[in-house]
């Protein structure tokens, strides 16, 4: 049971404003995908209803006792990525998903907690001015494994969202110039060598269509060059719910899924654009607000990887869908049809939760 005390303090509007995002998202799941086989509607609005039980389950337990078996919930996650390579079903190119009876679920997903908990841990009780190079490399050594086994699905977008939680925990922690020339350095060294021997010819073509999405426009631009055509045809007001004809008549690809920003912008403009960003702008800034709620430094760190996770998959996907980044898989969160993704960001926010109302607990 939660004591009266915590309950009172609960934030209730960041809850209702996750809600509201998560329902424009079904409602848009509705209109991109009602004509397929599939059931994508029904199937959404089960896992919000799971993902809200999860979401107060996980505020009956401090944070801090999470925090406390970090490694665990770490090492469960890492060998579910490293089965999943040698036993996992390709499902859509990629090994990506663990299938059981009734549903199936992408450990992928659920491991960006993992990794905000475990560099939690490691930075807990960080009090030095900057970040020294052996916790640098210990802290960038967390991100890399579950990045590389992601990333040899293959699922490189994925992958690429455990950046941004990385960035967010080493500009918390202070890094110096020398450690920022060495993360440079190595990463364009890891970025050559990806390209050279890791990336698939396909991925490397998302690139270069970032660049000259004409050259193909019935192949590897084709995603590009649609969604742009989706966007710009809804003009101000748009064509109305379930009239657009670049989502309806199916010239959209993944429509429900990476490219629900585009299917907005047909049907409902910019006007509707502008509302969608302006919701869930409220939904980041009370997000990042929690800041100043958290009571430790544990909790500063939390909130602040949540809100680079959330916030970094936004922007990806918002650049993707316009041209200014490659297609790269990446869900637009609570908006994009996905169990995985939805129930991730759930408990994300179930810990960002946990901290506001325990910052006067035991006071």
């Amino acid at each position: 049971m939660l004591d009266r005390s915590l309950i009172v303090n609960i934030d209730w509007f960041l809850i209702g404003l996750l809600l509201l995002n998560s329902i424009i998202g079904v409602v848009m799941i509705y209109s991109s995908s009602h004509y397929l086989p599939g059931n994508f509607f029904f199937k959404q609005m089960s896992w919000i209803l799971v993902s809200i039980i999860i979401l107060f389950v996980l505020l009956l337990i401090d944070y801090n006792f999470l925090i406390s078996y970090a490694l665990f919930f770490y090492s469960i996650g890492i060998v579910f990525l490293g089965g999943i390579l040698f036993f996992g079903k390709l499902i859509a190119g990629t090994k990506s998903w663990i299938k059981m009876p009734f549903f199936q679920i992408q450990p992928s997903e659920i491991m960006k907690i993992a990794i905000i908990l475990m560099l939690t841990r490691i930075f807990a009780e960080f009090k030095q001015s900057h970040l020294p190079w052996r916790t640098g490399l210990l802290s960038g050594l967390v991100v890399f494994v579950p990045f590389l086994l992601v990333a040899l699905q293959p699922d490189l977008g994925t992958a690429l969202t455990y950046i941004p939680i990385f960035m967010g925990v080493i500009v918390l922690a202070g890094i110096n110039k020398k450690i920022l020339i060495l993360l440079l350095i190595c990463v364009l060294i890891l970025g050559f060598t990806g390209w050279k021997f890791v990336m698939k010819d396909y991925q490397k073509q998302r690139i270069l269509t970032l660049l000259f999405p004409q050259e193909d426009p019935l192949g590897s631009g084709y995603h590009i060059l649609q969604s742009k055509i989706a966007i710009g045809s809804g003009g101000l007001l748009g064509k109305g719910y379930k009239k657009g004809t670049q989502s309806q008549l199916r010239f959209l690809p993944a429509r429900h899924t990476d490219f629900i920003f585009s299917v907005i912008g047909e049907e409902f403009g910019f006007v509707g654009i502008f509302f969608a960003i302006l919701i869930y702008f409220l939904f980041l800034s009370r997000l990042f607000k929690s800041l100043l709620d958290s009571r430790d430094r544990v909790g500063v760190y939390i909130v602040f990887m949540v809100f680079m996770m959330i916030v970094g998959q936004f922007l990806i996907n918002i650049m993707m869908t316009i041209g200014l980044f490659p297609v790269a898989g990446i869900p637009l969160p609570l908006l994009s049809y996905g169990g995985s993704s939805l129930l991730t960001n759930f408990i994300a926010v179930a810990l960002v939760l946990n901290i506001k109302m325990r910052r006067f607990a035991n006071v």
